[in-house]
């Protein structure tokens, strides 16, 4: 099995200022993504926001580190 004694010196706000960080590192490289890679096989007169995946990465990173951050 794993063990993960060697965290037991790292207090719950480090671990969650991590944590934070690692969803803000995801977020921004989502964001960088180009438009057309994210609508890629999508007519444009197709195209409309509820199919961009940005937004819903965005939203979905959003409310993960909220519920993160509140426990």
């Amino acid at each position: 099995m794993f063990n993960f004694d060697w965290l037991s010196g790292v207090s719950q706000e480090t671990a969650k200022m991590i944590f934070l960080s690692m969803y803000a590192l995801i977020g921004l490289l989502v964001l960088l993504l180009p438009t057309e890679y994210i609508y890629e096989g999508i007519a444009k007169e197709d195209r409309h926001w509820w199919n961009n995946l940005k937004l819903w990465s965005i939203v979905v990173l959003s409310i993960l580190a909220s519920i993160y951050n509140h426990f």
